[in-house]
């Protein structure tokens, strides 16, 4: 792996603890700020390195929202950096725990998913000389905090990054707020930080987001989400359907009975996905409640003649998914549902390319010109109101576009009876 030369905030992260530094005695380093800044990187390099040159025969903590995320985003980009510099590693994959061996001494580094509540007792137990927490805002104050805990070997020490969120969140305001009280080294990174981005990738970046996206992800600021989810979509940003063949056919569902039911039909062409046509019932509206199987006609009205490789639907919808099942004629996928991180990956991927609205879809651009954060500033969280295309649009983006990008996407065949077991 090529490296260029470090950025002082870079070089700040891989020292801070080195003898002589005036930051050798603190008890933990927070580094936060813009996205692709160096600073996950410049964090576990720095990480290692200093377990190794204080401690044999040792446990560690590596942290993330999920150990997949974790791998991807840490151990697989640091794993090679490690061994081109002669220290020689060892993954576990059975046990999650990765073992790193440098001039005659060897520690062991366990990997953990903080995703929800329930997580801290999966590390409850444990003696650790230190835990490294990567994208730390991400994870329960209750799992952070049973982690700190197991940090009893005397010199141990509290490694975070993550990017910026909402100022009331309970990281920015126990942590960075109190980071001299805690003796902690707060090191906040910009992308120009990071020298190995060309002036091209930063102008690309800072095109990525807007509104609260970007100035969390590209200025590094702790901002309250408030306006219009998504502002950039103006009516310029709606396509005709394209004329040509499309590879692939996917539709996504938000399902309501009371609240609307908005399907997508989504194609595939050159590589990006168009919101070619759309189902939009809303009993409200209609003056009455449509049954599963009525809705199931719609569904299949929109598909056509179509061969649809799978349908992307609400998580909460068990009984319209038990319908489309029992029918047989499509694949059904319980899709993913971390709204903000979600509305994220919308963002990006609309500001990108890799999807793109068709004016054929009226009720998906009418709830894109009114779709808004909360005013409660407390918590990020958009209005639920005019969120129905806005959640099957979230669902298919977060469900098949990043399976397609991790290129572990698949749908598995059908069972005797009908029934699908989804992604996998």
């Amino acid at each position: 792996m090529a490296f260029h030369p470090f950025s002082k905030k870079q070089l700040q992260a891989l020292s801070w603890w080195c003898k002589g530094s005036p930051y050798e005695q603190y008890s933990a380093v927070i580094c936060d700020g813009a996205v692709r800044s160096g600073k996950t990187m410049c964090l576990g390099i720095s990480f290692i390195s200093w377990s190794l040159s204080r401690f044999h025969g040792q446990a560690f903590a590596l942290c993330g929202k999920t150990i997949r995320s974790l791998r991807r985003n840490l151990v697989v980009p640091l794993m090679p950096v490690l061994r081109e510099n002669g220290f020689e590693c060892t993954m576990q994959l059975s046990e999650n725990m990765l073992t790193i061996a440098a001039c005659g001494r060897e520690n062991r580094y366990y990997l953990f998913g903080g995703k929800d509540e329930s997580s801290g007792a999966l590390i409850q137990g444990m003696t650790l000389a230190g835990v490294l927490f990567d994208e730390v805002a991400l994870m329960p104050r209750s799992f952070v905090e049973q982690a700190l805990a197991r940090c009893s070997v005397e010199g141990s020490t509290f490694w975070f990054n993550c990017n910026p969120e909402n100022p009331q969140h309970w990281f920015y305001r126990e942590w960075i707020v109190n980071a001299p009280q805690k003796r902690a080294l707060y090191l906040h990174f910009q992308m120009e930080d990071n020298p190995s981005l060309s002036k091209a990738m930063l102008e690309r970046y800072r095109g990525l987001y807007s509104g609260t996206f970007f100035r969390r992800f590209v200025l590094g600021e702790w901002v309250a989400a408030e306006g219009l989810v998504y502002p950039f979509m103006t009516q310029e940003q709606f396509c005709p359907v394209p004329s040509g063949v499309f590879e692939r056919y996917i539709i996504s569902c938000d399902y309501g009975t009371v609240n609307p039911s908005s399907f997508g039909l989504w194609g595939e062409q050159n590589g990006c996905w168009y919101r070619l046509a759309e189902y939009y019932y809303d009993s409200r509206r209609e003056g009455f409640q449509r049954t599963d199987e009525e809705h199931y006609t719609g569904l299949c009205k929109l598909a056509g003649a179509r061969r649809i490789e799978c349908v992307v639907a609400d998580p909460s919808a068990a009984s319209f998914m038990a319908v489309i099942r029992r029918h047989g004629s499509y694949p059904v996928v319980p899709a993913k549902n971390d709204v903000v991180d979600g509305i994220r990956q919308v963002a990006a991927a609309l500001k990108e390319g890799q999807i793109r609205i068709c004016d054929t879809c009226p009720d998906a651009m009418r709830e894109f010109s009114l779709y808004r954060w909360s005013s409660d500033h407390t918590k990020d969280t958009p209005i639920k109101e005019n969120d129905h295309a806005m959640d099957d649009i979230r669902y298919f983006t977060a469900t098949i576009l990043q399976q397609d990008a991790a290129g572990c996407y698949a749908v598995a065949a059908p069972r005797r009876t009908g029934e699908y077991d989804g992604l996998v």
